[in-house]
């Protein structure tokens, strides 16, 4: 027992010791190979085990050690009955022979020739235990790399077909490993590369077009690269026209992903011949093949009229528009198809109509109550790039009930597919002035009114007040409408406030100037006159030179609200139109009102009462009265009147006294 002990024990510290580089050396000089071959064939398995792992080491190390172990043919010494050892003491032995294959050809080919050798590694690639695998396939990796011929021993040896089944395997090492070794079996010829595409090795495709798919998304230069790669757009053709579903689908990834970067690259991809491929992808039965294939098309048509010219002549609006497409209960499909849609319709008119004519309405509008927020806010975007282009086409969409649509599409709490859903609605109201009163009697201004509330997003709430000048430039009885809704003064605050972006300010002045050029409402248009810049004021002005001298209601309250005088204090300039409705409105009113209520009047009214020196006739009145006159008795005068009156007079009312 103490032997085996004292064994354990120096097997341990050797194994240690030849972790570092720097001992390999002195380890030699004690002749350690000699030492460590009876431990091999110990019959304590941990003893086996610790000795083949110092080997592994050493032999890693160095090339020289490597060499010295294939003179002594320590390798049928440790491939013996390996079917029968281990995980442990497989994986240590793969170790050695791994370490051996990787120094040089001349070595690998050693262990090739090697009695059994390769068949050892074949017995553990079809191991159950993926650590086996894995250290296998590493060193079938590493025999196969050197050169041509030993790449095709392994083939030979019937290790495609297991290195494909390690592609499907869920540890992501055994799938890397897997797919290196068939990388440096491929790499050599022809030949050997089609001994790959011959053993079904879908998966090495799949792992090939997913690191041309990584390179590609990153951006444009870099999928130039790929593309200008001599052979590259034609591989992922090749693997685009593949039996197997899941290399088609990887193929359409990578092609989609290139296309995506900019006009030109997606020319590339049409100009390979990528379309028809990809309309065929969505009439397979896979999900996941149509939903990527709805996806690369949407990236190629993005970009341009041509392009997604092409894409409408390869034939592919039918496909994606029919039933069974559209109304599938996954949500990816459903995205990637109204995108898709989406990107040919946006364009052109006719392109528009293409897309309509597919009957998509009113499956559409349907998704746009969607439970899925990007699928609300695709088939928004659809709405919104078919109703654009013309009347035709947004009455359609109205008779398909599209308004209520969109208006509840808006009152979502989520913020995905609002603006989307707010641009459609603009401009669906901004075509016709009967579907704005449609879109007013929905109580659309009530729920964009809302938005501007409560919404804190800048883009959002430009594209809000956008719509909402849409809607109220027709008539002054739509723009009645929006000025119920108290939507001036919170434009006007959006249009001065500090803080807002640029674009959310130009969209509050347009909007404003087309609402107020049409409004008559002056309950709305009063509270505007205290508070508007001088650019904003000339319109509110305006309407009032219209309603003023037809109105005496309405000049009676223009005066008592104050609003005649306020204007009374405007520095406009001589010739400018706000000063030539300030005119006009002063000409509604006598000049005593005007002057009455322009600033400073009352001052100079005192001033002139200061000022003034009152002119009077001096009477000289003289009266005498004789003492014995006047009554001396208890009568006294009552209600004697002070004012000026003759000297007769006041004699006359004492007599009757």
């Amino acid at each position: 027992m103490g032997k085996k002990k004292e064994r354990v024990a120096f097997v341990q510290n050797i194994a240690e010791l030849a972790i570092r580089p720097q001992n390999v050396d002195i380890l030699n000089q004690a002749h350690v190979l000699a030492l460590l071959r009876p431990l091999l064939t110990d019959i304590c398995v941990q003893i086996q085990q610790c000795a083949i792992i110092a080997l592994g080491r050493l032999v890693n190390h160095d090339v020289k050690v490597a060499q010295e172990i294939l003179n002594q043919d320590f390798i049928p010494l440790l491939i013996r009955n390996i079917d029968k050892k281990n995980k442990y003491y497989k994986k240590a032995v793969l170790f050695v022979l791994r370490s051996i294959c990787k120094h040089d050809a001349e070595m690998a080919n050693v262990v090739v020739t090697c009695s059994g050798a390769l068949e050892a590694l074949i017995i553990c690639l079809e191991d159950f235990e993926p650590i086996v695998k894995e250290n296998a396939a590493w060193a079938l990796g590493y025999i196969a790399r050197h050169s041509p011929n030993l790449a095709q021993n392994v083939v030979d040896t019937g290790a495609l077909p297991l290195l494909v089944l390690c592609l499907q395997e869920p540890e992501l090492a055994l799938r890397q490993i897997g797919a290196s070794a068939m990388s440096d079996i491929a790499k050599h010829s022809v030949e050997l590369a089609q001994s790959v595409v011959d053993a079904g090795a879908k998966y090495y495709k799949k792992a090939v077009l997913f690191v041309l798919r990584s390179i590609c998304k990153h951006d444009a230069e870099m999928a130039n690269v790929v593309v200008t790669c001599s052979g590259a757009l034609e591989a992922l053709i090749i693997c685009l026209e593949d039996f197997e579903p899941i290399v088609k689908e990887n193929a359409a990834w990578a092609l989609g992903y290139i296309a995506r970067h900019s006009p030109n690259l997606a020319q590339n991809v049409v100009d390979t011949g990528a379309l028809p491929l990809l309309v065929l992808c969505l009439q397979e039965p896979e999900l996941a093949l149509r939903q990527i294939g709805a996806s690369a098309m949407s990236d190629i048509a993005k970009h341009s009229v041509e392009l997604a010219q092409s894409v409408v002549d390869a034939g592919a609006v039918p496909h994606l528009a029919k039933t069974k497409s559209l109304n599938n209960p996954d949500e990816k499909l459903k995205r990637q198809i109204l995108a898709a849609l989406s990107s040919i319709a946006k364009h052109t008119m006719e392109l528009a109509e293409v897309v309509v004519e597919a009957e998509i309405f009113p499956s559409v509008l349907i998704h746009m109550a969607h439970g899925c927020p990007i699928v609300r806010k695709n088939a928004a975007a659809l709405v919104r790039d078919v109703v654009k282009h013309s009347l035709e086409l947004a009455q359609l969409v109205v008779n398909t009930g599209g308004i209520g649509a969109i208006v509840e599409c808006i009152a979502q709490p989520t913020e995905e597919s609002k603006v989307p859903c707010i641009t459609a609605c603009g401009f669906i109201a901004g075509h016709s002035d009967l579907i704005a009163m449609s879109v007013i009697g929905c109580e659309g201004i009530l729920q964009l009114r809302q938005i501007l509330d409560t919404c804190k997003d800048d883009a959002t709430l430009s594209v809000t007040a956008w719509a909402l000048g849409q809607i109220g430039k027709h008539s002054p009885e739509h723009s009645k409408a929006v000025a119920a809704a108290g939507v001036f003064p919170i434009l006007l605050k959006y249009y001065t406030a500090i803080n807002t972006s640029e674009d959310l300010k130009y969209k509050s002045k347009i909007t404003l100037k087309q609402c107020l050029q049409k409004c008559m409402m002056m309950s709305a248009l009063e509270p505007l006159i205290h508070d508007c810049p001088k650019n904003i004021l000339k319109y509110v002005l305006g309407q009032f030179s219209k309603v003023l001298p037809n109105d005496a209601k309405a000049r009676r309250l223009f005066v008592t609200s104050g609003a005649l005088g306020h204007i009374q204090e405007l520095e406009a300039e001589p010739g400018s139109t706000l000063m030539e409705y300030i005119t006009i409105i002063n000409s509604c009113f006598p000049e005593e009102i005007v002057r009455y209520v322009t600033p400073g009047y009352p001052d100079s009214l005192l001033e002139k009462v200061e000022q003034y020196s009152p002119q009077m006739m001096t009477i000289l009145r003289e009266t005498e009265v004789k003492s014995s006159d006047m009554q001396t008795d208890d009568v006294h005068i009552h209600n004697v009147s002070t004012s000026p009156t003759t000297s007769h007079e006041i004699k006359t009312l004492i007599e009757s006294q």
